[in-house]
Parts: structure tokens; C-alpha cells; sequence
């Protein structure tokens, strides 16, 4: 991946390390990311297994960066943003992947009308097989935009959207998807260790058997709903299992769970947007 842009995040946790890591897996220069965090041993043991350039203050990577990535915890954004505020320049692009932020809270807490994306991607970016929604304020350019996505989409699929209360859609789906899977492998590894079944074995089964699913769903050009209907016969041991999840209104367990995460994210908007 060819690129002279010099990234750089402010935040060295576990979505930060997977973009880095996405990028540099898919080509990216080492040498133009820059990190800052305040766990000194996280940044180093950033530096030493991804080779980048770390820096204990944020004012010092925002110098030496021309995108800088939010990627911190929703409660501590406004008081990153005000570190910067003064010394922001009109050349910086902004990327927040923080959940909740609206970008006109980000703009007031950095003091003025930057260009700021607002995204939301998730984990499996590490293995460039992540999905990234995006949004763009009014003052980011069509140049900008093409930008952040050629860096995005190197880690998966990026979707934009035209309203910023989508993003909040989004998290709720993919932003903290992968969780609701990892939940669904459990389940399943605990139930078949209790059908006998040896817990490696069952494991495996159960990570398997995710990861074909949802190949054949990516693969196939078919629909969730005609997939489940071809491996489901009628009166067979699928079947079973179907009616007993729908029994349990699976599909409304679903729902209101994505609503929770949605409800959180704009709880979030409100809660912390007013901040000073």
C-alpha cells in the first residue's frame, strides 16, 4: 500500500492495535504511523512488536501527523481534544472511531470547524476481513473522503452514510457485533461440552462452524433467510433447534438487544457532548 500520508492515533488499545496491525499486514509503512497513549508499557510494547513511532504526549504526534484517529475511551475524548485544542491546524484530518461522539462536539471541544470523519469499525479489521461505517462532516473534502476509505477499506469493507445517527445504527450491528458471535460460540462450546463432547472438540466445532456459516453467506450471493431454509429439512434435528430459539423469541432477543447498543450510543451522545 502506497502512501506518504503519516497516521497517526491518539489511543494504543485493542481497535487501534487492529487497524495498525490491518495496515501493516496490508502493506503500509511502519514508519508513517504514529501512536501516543499515557500506559507507558503499552506504548512500548507497541513500539516493540509494530515498529512505529510512539509518543507519551498527543500534542507531539498531532505535530508530526496529518490524520490523527481518535481512538480512546467516549469518557476521556473531550478532555483529549481540548489537550489539542489552540494548536490544531487546518491541514489536520480528523477519524474518530469513538463510539457516541457526535463530530460537532469533537469540533467544539478542538475549537473550530475541522474536516472530521466519524467512523465506526470493528475487530476483524486485524485479519483485513473488518466493516467500517463513515460519516463526513460538511467541511471534509471529496479527496479526504477517498482518502480515510483507501486506508479503511485496506482493513475490510467500508460502508458511508449520510446521517450521523446511522453510525449509531452501525455500532449497534458491527461496531459491537463481533461480541454478540463470540457470545453465540460460547453458547454453543458450553452445550456441547454438555452433550459429552471434550472441550477442545468442542471448540473447534463451534468456531468452525461460525466461520463456514457466515463464508457461505458471503460466498453465496444468498440471502440469510433462504440459507437457513436449505440446511433446515422439515421434521429434522435443525428444525428442532429453530423452533425451540424462535419458542424463546430469538429474533425479538435480537433486537432489543441492537437496541440497547444503539440506545447507548445516543445516551452517550448526550451524556458526554456536554462536556466543557
Amino acid at each position: 500500500m502506497e502512501n506518504k500520508t503519516v497516521i497517526g492515533f491518539i489511543g494504543a488499545g485493542n481497535m487501534a492495535y487492529a487497524l495498525i496491525k490491518g495496515l501493516l499486514n496490508n502493506g503500509f509503512d511502519a514508519n508513517q504511523i504514529n501512536i501516543s497513549d499515557p500506559n507507558e508499557e503499552l506504548l512500548l510494547n507497541r513500539e516493540s512488536e509494530l515498529k512505529v513511532t510512539t509518543y507519551p504526549d498527543n500534542t507531539a504526534l498531532l505535530s508530526n501527523s496529518d490524520i490523527i484517529f481518535f481512538a480512546v475511551k467516549p469518557q476521556v475524548l473531550s478532555s483529549v481534544c481540548l489537550e489539542l485544542k489552540g494548536v490544531v491546524k487546518s491541514k489536520h484530518l480528523f477519524v474518530s472511531i469513538v463510539a457516541g461522539i457526535r463530530s460537532s462536539d469533537i469540533n467544539r471541544w478542538l475549537g473550530g470547524n475541522f474536516s472530521l470523519i466519524r467512523t465506526m469499525p470493528n475487530t476483524p479489521a486485524l485479519f483485513q476481513s473488518g466493516v467500517t461505517g463513515l460519516f463526513a462532516n460538511e467541511v471534509v473534502d471529496n479527496e479526504q473522503k477517498s482518502l480515510v476509505e483507501s486506508i479503511l477499506s485496506s482493513v475490510g469493507e467500508c460502508f458511508w452514510v449520510n446521517e450521523e445517527k446511522l453510525i449509531d445504527a452501525i455500532t449497534a450491528i458491527s461496531g459491537s457485533g463481533p461480541a454478540y458471535f463470540f457470545l453465540l460460540m460460547e453458547s454453543m462450546k458450553q452445550a456441547g461440552m454438555a452433550l459429552g463432547l471434550d472441550e477442545e472438540t468442542a471448540n473447534s466445532l463451534s468456531i468452525q462452524t461460525a466461520y463456514g456459516a457466515s463464508l457461505m453467506a458471503n460466498k453465496t450471493g444468498k440471502d440469510s433467510r433462504t440459507l437457513r431454509t436449505e440446511v433446515t429439512s422439515p421434521n429434522g434435528t435443525t428444525q428442532s433447534a429453530i423452533e425451540s430459539f424462535q419458542d424463546q423469541n430469538f429474533e425479538g432477543i435480537v433486537a432489543n438487544a441492537t437496541r440497547a447498543a444503539y440506545d447507548r450510543a445516543r445516551e452517550l451522545s448526550n451524556e458526554l457532548g456536554d462536556a466543557e
